[in-house]
C-alpha cells in the first residue's frame, strides 16, 4: 500500500467522519446543541477540504494510484453517508432525499466496478454534471449542519434543504447519463438476455 501527503488526506478525512456524527452524541452538560452544529459544520468543511486538496496534490506532485484511486471515493461516500445519516436522525432532511442520494452512490459505485472488471471503466468517468453534483451536496450539507441563521441573516436550513434537493435532482440525472454511457458495453456484455 502506497502512502503519501495526499493518501494521508484521504485517510484523516475517513478519521473525521466518526467526529462529525459522534459530536451529536456528546453529553449536553458538556456542549450545547449550537456546538453541537457549529463542531460538526467545521469538521465536515475540513473534511471536504481535504477531498479537494488531497486530488489536488496528487495530481500536482504525480502521486496517483490505483489505492488513492480507489479510497478516495470510498471515503467521500462515508462522509457523505454519515453527514446525511445524523442530517436525518436529527429531522433536518427528509429520509427520502438521504436514500436518493446514498441509494444513487451505491448503484453507481458497483456499475464503476462492474465497468472496470470487464475493461470499459472509462465510459462512466467523472462527467462535468457529477461535479455540479458533489459541489451543491457539499455545500448543502454543512449550511444543514449549522441549521442557524448565519449572521442572523442567512436561513441556512431553507439554503441548505434547497441545494439539497437540486443536489438529488442531479443525483438522479447523473445516474442515468452514466447508465446511458454504459449501456452498450452492458448490452454487448449481457447480449440477448435483456
Amino acid at each position: 500500500m502506497p502512502f503519501n501527503i495526499p493518501i494521508f488526506l484521504t485517510w484523516l478525512r475517513m478519521a473525521l467522519i466518526p467526529l462529525v456524527v459522534g459530536v451529536f452524541y456528546l453529553p449536553g452538560m458538556w456542549v450545547t446543541p449550537f456546538e453541537q452544529d457549529l463542531a460538526a459544520t467545521l469538521i465536515f468543511i475540513v473534511a471536504a477540504v481535504t477531498d479537494w486538496f488531497d486530488g489536488f496534490l496528487a495530481r500536482r506532485w504525480n502521486e496517483t494510484s490505483a489505492f488513492g484511486a480507489f479510497l478516495d471515493p470510498v471515503a467521500d461516500k462515508l462522509m457523505v453517508a454519515g453527514a446525511l445519516l445524523v442530517l436525518v436522525q436529527l429531522d433536518r432532511i427528509n429520509a427520502v432525499v438521504a436514500f436518493i442520494i446514498i441509494g444513487r452512490e451505491i448503484a453507481i459505485s458497483a456499475l464503476r466496478e462492474w465497468m472496470a472488471h470487464i475493461g470499459a471503466s472509462k465510459s462512466v468517468a467523472v462527467s462535468s454534471l457529477g461535479k455540479i453534483k458533489t459541489a451543491a451536496q457539499m455545500t448543502a450539507i454543512p449550511m444543514l449542519l449549522y441549521h442557524e441563521m448565519f449572521f442572523g441573516v442567512i436561513d441556512m436550513h431553507w439554503y441548505g434543504t434547497l441545494l439539497l434537493w437540486i443536489a438529488a435532482v442531479l443525483t438522479v440525472w447523473s445516474m442515468f447519463y452514466y447508465l446511458r454511457l454504459a449501456w452498450p458495453s452492458i448490452k454487448d456484455r449481457v447480449g440477448p438476455q435483456i
